[in-house]
């Protein structure tokens, strides 16, 4: 049976991870998506390698996808790249605004030949305004968006810590790029014409904090502006990271302040419960076996000195209760309550949890060149149109041969090409 997206060709030329996780689902909704690289490979190739040329990296970032390496500095592979662009549907890049034009694959230029294309661009910043055109990685957009500060973490100098567990904003950003892919495609039934999908990493860091990023101007607006003005001169007085979080914590307060919201050490391991509901956090304070006379006090907000001071006591208390009994036996009391719950894992354990494995999120491959592997695999489900990875991520140049035959270039032709070095 055919995915979703089977006679879609996608031409994949990025780097990195946001939009080669695009391409990657896309190719598991059954498109044909071609990865477009230099001889020498993209860069997430000879990042942390594991064998010559392949990193694991790269490997969980590009499964389904053909590789198609070819010099694109090279006149002699336009005519290469005029084909390419005739006959996808969809174009995927995420380099500088000026990159793409470079080698003829901005949207101005293949729209011409092919009005029918949806070329979705990723950028740090967008096309317009003081910072479009400016380079910006996943961790940059963490620091200028507010994720960093949101995590409250610092290093041993009192500065954010800018180790972060994860390219948070990336990975985002390649399931906003599919999403938008698939609405331009939809589009174009009805239509019959392409269009450009533009996105950002900046945009997605912000969707991400969406319920913290509110101003009610009516209401809220001299408040927000006031704390702007006192971050303003706070920070221009040469205070620490910390005293500005601190100052941040006193006007919008976030720290953890219901006990049924949050992660506690057991005999052993750690459990966390998620009980944000008042009925949830009822039963959840059943379990535990205390009472927070906050409960029967709605007028005591968070923030305020006498819920602040409740916290203080009630959570140590807490904190001793769940010492007593074994994470094991904390989330089964708690599975029996209807209490959402689940011990803290490391990502590695994932790949033998009876879980994941029941919904197919690990995928095992046999590469041609690494062998066995097992990865993340496709996140969602389709009764009718499967989601199935049809390959592991492709050896560089490894359909050289393959594409070229499929756009009309003969044997002799690609010899010439590779005789010169400007085709693998």
């Amino acid at each position: 049976m055919a995915g979703a997206l089977d006679g879609i060709r996608v031409l994949d030329f990025s780097e990195m991870i946001a939009a080669p996780v695009a391409g990657m689902l896309l190719a598991d909704m059954g498109a044909d998506v071609i990865k477009l690289e230099p001889p020498s490979g993209e860069p997430w190739r000879t990042a942390g390698q594991f064998i010559p040329g392949e990193s694991k990296v790269f490997i969980a970032l590009n499964r389904g996808k053909r590789s198609l390496a070819i010099d694109l500095k090279a006149p002699e592979c336009r005519p290469i790249i005029d084909r390419l662009v005739r006959e996808v549907d969809v174009i995927l890049v995420n380099y500088r605004a000026d990159v793409p034009a470079r080698f003829g694959l901005d949207y101005e230029t293949v729209s011409r030949v092919n009005p029918r294309v949806v070329y979705c661009g990723n950028t740090a910043f967008g096309t317009e305004g003081p910072d479009a055109g400016r380079p910006g990685y996943d961790l940059v957009i963490q620091a200028m968006s507010g994720l960093l500060a949101a995590e409250r973490k610092l290093d041993a100098s009192g500065a954010p810590a800018t180790v972060t567990s994860s390219a948070i904003a990336d990975y985002a950003t390649g399931l906003a790029m599919a999403w938008a892919v698939c609405g331009a495609l939809f589009a174009r039934e009805r239509t019959g014409r392409g269009q450009r999908v533009d996105t950002t990493l900046l945009g997605t860091a912000l969707l991400m904090q969406a319920s913290r990023l509110v101003k009610v101007v009516e209401h809220d607006g001299p408040a927000v502006d006031s704390f702007l003005e006192t971050l303003a001169i706070t920070r221009d007085a040469g205070c620490t990271w910390k005293e500005l979080l601190d100052l941040h914590a006193s006007q919008r307060p976030s720290g953890v302040t219901n006990p049924c919201y949050r992660s506690y050490n057991t005999k052993s391991g750690t459990v966390t419960i998620a009980a944000l509901s008042a009925p949830l956090r009822a039963k959840a304070l059943q379990v535990i076996g205390v009472d927070d006379p906050r409960m029967a006090a709605p007028d005591i907000r968070p923030g305020t000195p006498e819920y602040t001071s409740m916290n203080a006591e009630l959570t140590p208390r807490i904190e001793a209760i769940f010492l007593t009994r074994t994470c094991e036996e904390w989330i089964d009391l708690f599975a029996a309550a209807g209490v959402p719950c689940g011990p803290v894992r490391f990502i590695e354990e994932l790949l033998i949890d009876p879980q994941t494995e029941s919904q197919g999120l690990i995928a095992r491959f046999d590469h041609e060149l690494a062998g066995p592997v097992e990865t993340v695999g496709p996140v969602i489900r389709m009764s009718d149109t499967p989601v199935l990875p049809p390959r592991t991520s492709p050896a560089l140049g490894r359909h050289n041969d393959e594409i070229l035959s499929e756009l009309g270039f003969s044997g002799d032709e690609v010899a010439a090409l590779r005789e010169r070095r400007f085709v693998l």
